[in-house]
């Protein structure tokens, strides 16, 4: 033992994010020391590139530290950051979150180097109960994890594993107790989190488990979604989004394309034309609900009509923050086969998309001058509207609090109270 305490770094999603709360939770109650763990992202080769760089990065600053690999990247490519010299031990996304796992690790017994089980064999979550963010304002609680579907450029099923659900008992447990700990807003995430309860009994669906979390943690003041399959969203879900108020006005859509022909061989469930439907819908219903949404650029077979197409989706589905991601070639997945887009042209067309979203971004904020918003701080000075817009404050306020405020300007990329 070393008496230094863990370090963790996280790269990816917000369901990683949860899950490295959870592994210092699991760390600490086990005695772990002296470790530096790093929670992968799979999602984009870049992501691969940054993790291997970050693990070297961390093995300068800490010669002597023991340096332990885990998360979607670690399970899909063990033998990748095994073959790393930097790397002492490299976990599965299964065995991250398991108990025995930390307690063997601080233990005396030197633990097998490679410990990565078949993801695919899982029938059920861990979903370890925590009790904090370090500062008491956003919190994130999983509430499925995996997928089902078999997107052709997406990698992320092999590190995940199929769709399973947390049961409803625990995620309103997890919330309230989040509640009970000051916490003002909670996320649900998850990586398919429309196909919540389709193998729970009686086949609950999302709007259930929102619908529920609301009434039974009353004193949650905000709830709020990540991203979801809008396609797949239930009738109790819509009611939720358009008739709570506790639930906040922004939703981050898996929508990847706005072409016809690019969505099918994307192998995605809906249509340019159900995106629109579903946006216009709900701002007809909630006018002050805030859309963003993941677009990837330069899927193969993409022609220039093909991304105006993508182009046009932002202001026809009225999107505000947008996620750009270059297509990445991910081995092993049906995309890899498909004649690709060169290079240049994928990152021309990211820039454009990237450089859309800003001015979409800048005409959002300066909309709010003169608003009055009620905004989550989350240190001093920043904080988030409902919407998720940041805001600055020029004087200090109560972090983890709520604070009404005015928007009397804004800078690039955030509001000014």
């Amino acid at each position: 033992m070393t008496g230094k305490s863990p370090i963790f770094e996280t790269q990816g999603c917000r369901l990683n994010a949860y899950e490295t709360e959870a592994m210092k939770t699991l760390g600490r109650d086990a005695g772990l020391e002296g470790a530096a763990v790093i929670n992968t992202c799979a999602v984009t080769a870049e992501a691969v590139r940054q993790a291997k760089q970050n693990i070297r990065r961390m093995r300068r600053e800490n010669p002597d530290q023991q340096i332990i690999v885990t998360g979607c990247a670690a399970q899909i490519q063990p033998e990748l950051f095994a073959e790393m010299p930097e790397v002492d031990l490299v976990l599965g996304n299964h065995e991250k979150l398991k108990a025995e796992t930390w307690q063997r690790l601080s233990g005396t017994t030197v633990p097998q180097r490679v410990q990565v089980q078949d993801i695919m064999a899982q029938k059920a979550v861990n979903a370890p109960l925590i009790d904090g963010f370090g500062t008491r304002s956003r919190a994130y609680v999983q509430v499925q994890n995996g997928c089902d579907h078999r997107c052709t450029f997406c990698i992320i099923p092999f590190g995940r594993g199929n769709s399973r659900s947390v049961t409803a008992d625990i995620v309103v447990e997890q919330i309230a107790r989040l509640v009970d700990k000051g916490f003002n807003e909670v996320v649900l995430t998850g990586v398919d989190m429309t196909s919540w309860g389709a193998d729970l009994p009686e086949q609950p669906r999302l709007g259930d488990l929102v619908m529920r979390i609301l009434k039974t943690v009353p004193d949650l003041p905000r709830l709020r979604i990540s991203s979801i399959d809008s396609i797949e969203a239930d009738p109790a879900l819509i009611e939720a989004i358009t008739s709570e108020p506790r639930l906040m006005p922004h939703l981050h859509l898996s929508l990847q394309a706005g072409d016809d022909m690019i969505l099918k061989r994307m192998k995605r469930r809906h249509l340019r034309g159900d995106a629109i439907a579903f946006c216009q819908d709900l701002k007809a219903a909630r006018p002050d609900i805030v859309f963003g949404a993941d677009i990837i650029a330069g899927f193969p077979t993409e022609t220039e009509s093909m991304f105006e197409n993508s182009m046009a989706l932002v202001a026809e589905c009225d999107l505000t923050w947008l996620h750009v991601f270059p297509y990445s070639i991910r081995q092993g997945t049906p995309a890899a086969r498909m004649p690709q887009v060169d290079k240049h042209v994928i990152r021309e067309r990211a820039g454009r998309l990237r450089a859309l979203g800003e001015t979409r971004v800048e005409e959002y904020l300066a909309a709010q001058h003169g608003r009055s918003h009620d905004i989550l701080m989350e240190n001093p000075r920043m904080g988030r509207t409902e919407s998720f817009a940041p805001v600055h404050f020029t004087s200090d306020q109560p972090v983890g609090t709520i604070v009404t405020a005015e928007i009397s300007g804004h800078s690039p990329g955030t509001l000014i109270a």
